[in-house]
């Protein structure tokens, strides 16, 4: 069954004019993407409303260049006589308030939940995703899966057609045309009458023959079958690990927020077999939900290694490494015991860092000049091991930041 829509689209409303806008538009969109900020984990899951210069959606149009013919009409005005010009504005602009200074007109496009996400999170990827537990998830398409006798006619197969038609012409020994006219031939040349009776008879029986044994039949037809091919994707647990000690101000916890709240819409939009862990520690470490993760508030003393411990028995508990992909993101304000480091080395050279695919450690609301105990340490190891440390001190280096830990690599 066909269906034709011949409905209208209002003027400049329809989704091909939408997507085409998008196209035009994406630089400026993408720039006033990557200036918003997340209030919180409810926010990952709406669109957006943002403004962008007018200048960034013009369109190209073509005109003639003859400026001698260019000309102005102003009907109804007669303090104006021929010859006379038209001051320009020294100040403001088109679309400015009354008033002194420069202004910019503004264009304001409201993005759809699908948009906001594709154009917040576009070219971003699980680093070293490895193929090891595979999980059946749905289609990836169709595949060809031979030749079957029932099908659509543009699915025809010619060439598999044609070779079951010869097949059944030599095996039935249908008569050649060539063997028709050369006994045609014998028959004008032939002068005795019983002989020519015989050949005459002869060629009536090829006739009828090659009549009867068609050239193609229904038999012989084939189309192209196809079949769909399952998609297959590797699973992988990522596991948060936040810092929620005294140390912590509200204000670094809310920057540890925002990355996790990012790194939650990322996941949830792009894998769907990816489990995520929220661990959250003082002295003591927890696994809990994500509201308990990202509202519940929480002090104490500092133990980095509390956290390292509950992660190894939840992988323990449920995350083979052998089947599946670990990730882990810790965010934390670097602070952390002296005694308790030489700990936390230990457990990631021997019992960490080994099963990881991926670790990220965030530092957040520290000045970049001076080093925390917990950056001294890692600092090493990321010479050697998939360990990658990134400073955050305010909202609008969230974003990059993220982008650049999870940005997809070139092939």
């Amino acid at each position: 069954m066909h269906i034709i829509d011949r409905t209208k689209n209002p003027g400049g409303k329809s989704l091909e004019n939408r997507q085409k806008f998008l196209r035009r538009a994406n630089r400026q969109i993408r720039k006033e993407v990557e200036k918003g900020t997340l209030d919180s984990i409810h926010d990952v899951g709406k669109g957006k409303s943002i403004q962008i210069p007018s200048s960034g959606i013009q369109e190209p149009l073509f005109h003639i260049d003859r400026p001698e013919l260019t000309s102005q009409i102003l009907p109804g005005n007669k303090t104006f006589v021929v010859g006379d010009r038209i001051p320009k504005s020294k100040k403001g602009g088109a679309g400015s308030d009354a008033g002194e200074g420069d202004s910019t007109d503004a264009f304001r496009f409201i993005l759809s939940k699908e948009e906001f996400e594709n154009l917040f999170l576009e070219d971003l990827e699980l680093p070293d995703l490895a193929r090891r537990q595979i999980v059946e998830e749905g289609n990836d398409g169709f595949e060809h899966a031979g030749y079957t006798t029932a099908g659509s006619p543009a699915n025809m197969a010619l060439k598999r057609t044609m070779n079951e038609s010869l097949k059944r012409r030599i095996a039935l020994k249908r008569p050649k045309r060539s063997e028709i006219e050369e006994l045609e031939a014998k028959i004008a040349e032939c002068e005795d009458e019983e002989k020519k009776r015989e050949l005459q008879h002869t060629l009536e029986v090829l006739k009828r023959r090659r009549q009867v044994i068609g050239f193609v039949d229904t038999f012989d037809v084939r189309y192209h079958a196809h079949a769909p091919r399952p998609k297959y994707v590797a699973q992988a647990v990522m596991f948060c690990l936040m810092d929620v000690s005294g140390s912590m101000s509200e204000d670094m916890k809310d920057l540890a927020k925002r990355f996790y709240a990012l790194l939650y819409l990322f996941l949830r939009k792009r894998y769907k077999h990816v489990e995520v862990v929220f661990i959250r520690h003082t002295d003591k470490a927890q696994v809990v939900d994500e509201e308990t993760f990202f509202n519940d508030p929480a002090s104490g003393g500092t133990a980095v290694s509390a956290a390292l411990i509950e992660m190894t028995r939840v992988v323990a508990a449920g995350f083979s490494p052998t089947e599946w992909n670990i990730y882990v993101a810790q965010a934390s304000d670097g602070d952390n015991s002296r005694s308790d480091n030489s700990v936390v080395e230990e457990m990631l050279l021997s019992a960490v860092l080994p099963i990881v695919q991926y670790y990220a450690y965030i530092e957040v609301g520290k000045s970049s000049d001076n080093d925390s105990t917990i950056w001294e340490l890692y600092q090493p190891l990321t010479k050697e091991w998939p360990l990658v440390t990134r400073k955050v001190t305010e909202r609008s280096g969230i974003f990059p930041v993220f982008r650049e830990l999870f940005k997809k690599k070139e092939d």
